[in-house]
């Protein structure tokens, strides 16, 4: 757990917390409460969920008045300098189940529980007099109005509020946008308009990018609190809220979190685990239907993430009802034989589909469904839309997406990244892999021996179409190693016909081995887990390019070209222990070895989602030479699901 000790409150400015409401809204920031990035806020509202994100309250400054002086309990960065140092009186923090940090100063002890209304873009902070003193408290509202990625600059023409009946305000940021409706079950508010100018956030800094910010206040909220007495602030995007009763609001989130918890499980980093899987879980409203935020703070829901993200926080943890409603969002997205790369932060826009893997993984994540849950009614409902996947690939599609005569999938054309190693500066494509990536044709033979199973189980009698893809996939099996096992007994990494192979030594071979239906034998298996672990395993996941490659890059860090050109060039993605253990299972079985080895990296994984990033997160990626801190988003929807399915092969449940 985080170790808050008096010579260790420095860790409370890093560690950070997140909550999230069920439709792509959250609150998140320090366990000090000083916002180090600009996806920090109290309210990060998703107006047209769960896109259309807006921050619209940035935090409270809390202060405990005496006879003796004003105490600040909160801090702040400004440009060479950090003020308040309310983090100094930080007593200790629980995460689970709730944010609680407990404050403590000159006798006065404080906590502050944060949670959101599940399906509500609603915050409540509730304070709490858990001393024996009676406690004078001003609380302090920080607000502003703006799209997530971008930040917020002094205007005296902003901010008009009214006053609500039962202490409530609705606030008006600016002329355009979106009221906000706040509510103090205690106290007397005091108006004082003022500006907090210069707000520092240290990560945006590291990142390259803009990193400061300014916040306005409208005035504070003043109450005396005797021991065991507690206030509640409301913020919400709708006023019907401000009439509910907060205590009750907090007994219903408990209960929910408490039912996340898998049936029978005894393990609390299970249990954990599985409560951190459903801030993933969203519902979009376009479709009416859930779907997988692929991170946080700054991804919406992608196509790729979701299915292979949906293996392990719907699936694994037994989510029927969700795990079929995700499927469902994205068989009503397809569109020319293909699943949606992602759907826009704008509603408007339309959904791209610059993808050639993510339609294929929703094969192998459908058979995963059906093997958990029987349900072949729906997968009958839909195998249409798995024949018209076949098809169009087999015609041609999008970027060039092709068949070719030895029956492999191709793809690609000028600049454009279709694998997931897409990482792109303007016309510099980092990991240019157009022609026939080896994890795409273990992704396509995969998908049509899950067709051909599902047609064999779910239809009368054979047709011409499962002939032809029967034929197909032998082709491709033929083939394969033909054109991609090399002379150093490892797999090329991109194939193109007409050049010579792409031979740096990739994680993306391990699919050849761990899909649900392996393109490779066993033995060949052992040639290629033999080079990914002398050259990409860590204990926090596989690295993307072998550090003796000329292009390795050992750490990420940066401005946005220097992380993007280190993205997949050497970087550790602990998604890919998933797909690298199911790997070693099928070549070599649960053996004492293979053990050993899942044991450090469920170990390793688990003190970085309790003391490392994210308080009960798990990072996006992590540097690729001496990996320990971790990078990219927070908190990674199929970095989860990744330990999720881990801890399932290692027993520990």
């Amino acid at each position: 757990m985080l170790d808050i000790r008096t010579e260790n409150k420095n860790n409370t400015l890093s560690a950070e917390w997140l909550v999230t409401n069920g439709i792509g809204g959250y609150a998140s920031s320090t366990v000090s409460g000083a916002n180090t990035r600009r996806y920090h806020g109290l309210l990060v509202a998703a107006l047209n969920p769960p896109v259309e994100r807006k921050v619209m309250v940035s935090k409270v400054e809390e202060t405990i008045v005496t006879d003796d002086g004003n105490f600040e309990l909160g801090s702040n960065f400004y440009p060479g300098v950090i003020y308040p140092e309310g983090y100094k009186t930080i007593e200790s923090f629980e995460r689970t189940p709730l944010p609680k940090t407990v404050f403590y100063k000159r006798g006065h002890r404080l906590s502050k529980t944060i949670f959101m209304v599940h399906g509500s873009n609603t915050t409540v902070v509730e304070y709490e007099n858990v001393g024996t003193e009676k406690t004078k408290l001003q609380l302090n509202p920080m607000f502003l109005y703006r799209d997530y990625h971008s930040l917020y600059k002094e205007d005296d023409s902003f901010c008009h509020y009214y006053d609500m009946e039962n202490s409530s305000l609705q606030i008006f940021a600016c002329d355009h946008s979106e009221p906000l409706f706040f509510k103090y079950s205690a106290g007397k508010f005091n108006a004082n308009y003022f500006w907090h100018k210069n707000n520092e956030y240290p990560r945006e800094q590291e990142r390259g990018q803009d990193f400061l910010e300014d916040t306005f206040s409208i005035g504070y909220v003043e109450i005396n609190l005797s021991p065991g007495e507690r206030i509640f602030l409301m913020f919400s995007d709708v006023s019907e809220m401000l009439a509910q009763n907060p205590e009750i609001l907090k007994q219903d989130e408990l209960l929910r979190l408490k039912l996340l918890n898998p049936k029978n499980n005894t393990n609390q980093f299970f249990a954990d685990l599985a409560a951190t899987a459903d801030q993933f879980i969203v519902f979009r409203e376009s479709t009416q239907s859930y779907s997988i935020i692929a991170g946080y703070h700054w991804f919406t829901d992608w196509g790729r993430d979701t299915m292979i993200a949906l293996q392990g926080l719907g699936i694994a943890l037994g989510k029927k009802v969700i795990s079929k409603s995700i499927l469902n969002t994205f068989f009503k997205s397809i569109d020319k034989g293909m699943l949606p790369n992602r759907f826009s932060d704008n509603e408007k826009d339309t959904p791209e589909y610059n993808t050639i893997d993510a339609t294929l993984w929703l094969f192998d994540t459908l058979y995963k469904y059906y093997l958990k849950f029987g349900d072949a009614d729906f997968v009958k409902e839909n195998l249409h839309h798995l024949e018209e996947i076949i098809k169009w690939h087999f015609k041609g599609t999008r970027y060039n997406i092709h068949l070719t005569k030895q029956g492999f999938l191709s793809g690609g054309e000028r600049i454009s990244q279709l694998t997931w190693m897409d990482a792109r500066i303007g016309d510099y494509v980092v990991t240019p892999r157009q022609g026939m990536p080896v994890e795409i044709q273990a992704l396509w033979y995969n998908a049509l021996q899950v067709y051909l199973f599902f047609a064999n189980e779910l239809q009368e009698k054979p047709t011409p179409f499962q002939s032809k893809i029967q034929k197909t996939a032998e082709t491709l099996k033929k083939n394969f190693k033909m054109y991609f096992l090399n002379e150093n007994g490892y797999l090329n990494d991109v194939v193109q016909l007409d050049k010579s192979a792409d031979a740096a030594i990739r994680p993306n071979q391990v699919y050849a081995i761990s899909l649900s239906f392996p393109i490779l034998d066993k033995e060949t298996g052992k040639s290629i887990l033999d080079t990914v672990d002398k050259y990409l395993f860590t204990s926090y996941g596989l690295r993307t390019l072998s550090p003796e490659h000329k292009d390795f890059r050992p750490v990420y860090e940066g401005n946005q070209w220097e992380r993007d050109t280190a993205y997949h060039q050497g970087t550790v993605w602990p998604f890919l222990l998933a797909d690298y253990f199911q790997a070693c299972l099928y070549v070599f079985g649960l053996t004492p070895e293979v053990q050993e080895k899942l044991k450090e990296s469920v170990q390793v994984l688990q003190q970085h989602f309790y003391e490392d990033g994210c308080v009960n997160g798990i990072a996006e990626i992590f540097d690729g030479l001496n990996p320990g801190r971790g990078k990219g988003t927070v908190n990674q929807a199929w970095s989860v699901s990744a330990l999720i399915q881990l801890l399932s092969h290692s027993k520990q449940l």
